[in-house]
């Protein structure tokens, strides 16, 4: 139960106890709970989603989710206003909480969202060592690091992985630059990161992306910079920055296959040869298997899993 705590303690009490009476192996696997008006509530673990017993496996009312979600906000809206408006909040641990209910408008951009109908509690995770066996195809034969994108669907475990490689290069001497536009790599609390990503590391916090990898380069100098789910058009102006400075790329995006990522946002980035490494992850057998890595040619490298 390592690492959910921190989601435990934002649930009432009975709620707590029934997870708690869960299977060993259903609480260890435990990725969400989600939890919706009118709905049971449901844990998706293992790849599976389970129902809770007791008064949780009826419909779901909404003073409980509203209770929830004072809890998850201790109590202070005002104080995740920004967070909030962007559809989550991030609570102590890195965790983070899926927010929907009515959007409030003003001048035409969200400002916050009331009558809470749905959230969504996601663990995440930190397992050290996992992208150990990955390291060896993400550099040149001179050792230089290769511009490299993790490639999969959601929920396959992309960020936990690249989370890793970020503390295994930073071990290795490189200077790594973090943007971390949703508080979700570093789970950043209070201006302290949640989990590990060696010595060498500087993280820019809810950032924009677009933005947040120019002001590193400005200001941190980074061998590498690191993002998660690289695609949106102001992206790709600190993508060019970046390129332009010499700076290493490491980043993740939603996708299944190399046509996918032809078909995105960044498909001339892909074409033209730019990044010279995909890493492509599954959840079959388990979340977080890595399928195949090729080059920029589309040439599978790695050998047989």
């Amino acid at each position: 139960m390592r690492g959910i705590e921190q989601i435990l303690a934002k649930l009432p009490s009975d709620m707590q106890r029934e997870i708690l009476s869960l299977q060993a192996n259903q609480k260890d696997q435990i990725e969400e709970i989600r939890i919706r008006t009118g709905s049971p509530v449901i844990l998706s673990s293992g790849g599976r989603e389970y129902c809770l017993g007791g008064r949780y496996g009826q419909p779901t009312d909404s003073k409980l989710i509203q209770d929830i979600f004072n809890s998850v906000m201790n109590h202070s809206a005002y104080a995740y206003q920004d967070e909030l408006s962007k559809g989550y909040i991030t609570i102590e641990g890195g965790h983070r909480v899926g927010v929907c209910g009515k959007v409030i408008l003003e001048d035409g951009r969200i400002k916050a969202i009331k009558d809470i109908s749905s959230l969504n509690l996601r663990r995440s995770r930190e397992i050290i060592g996992v992208s150990d066996h990955l390291l060896p195809w993400l550099f040149d034969l001179k050792g230089n690091f290769l511009h490299t994108i993790i490639v999969s669907p959601p929920m396959c475990g992309k960020t936990t992985l690249l989370r890793d490689l970020i503390r295994n290069l930073s071990g290795l001497g490189f200077r790594i630059g973090v943007c971390d536009e949703r508080s979700e790599i570093a789970g950043c609390y209070l201006g302290s990161p949640s989990f590990d990503l060696g010595h060498r590391t500087d993280i820019m916090d809810g950032c924009p992306k677009g933005e947040g990898m120019l002001m590193l380069i400005r200001g941190m100098s980074p061998r590498i910079i690191a993002t998660d789910e690289i695609g949106k058009p102001g992206d790709l102006v600190g993508i060019e920055g970046a390129l332009c400075a010499g700076v290493g790329l490491l980043t993740t995006i939603h996708g299944s296959d190399y046509n996918d990522l032809l078909r995105s946002s960044i498909g001339n980035l892909v074409s033209t040869g730019v990044f010279k490494r995909f890493v492509y992850l599954s959840n079959k057998p388990r979340i977080g298997t890595i399928v195949t890595v090729t080059d920029e040619n589309n040439r599978r490298i790695n050998s047989s899993e």
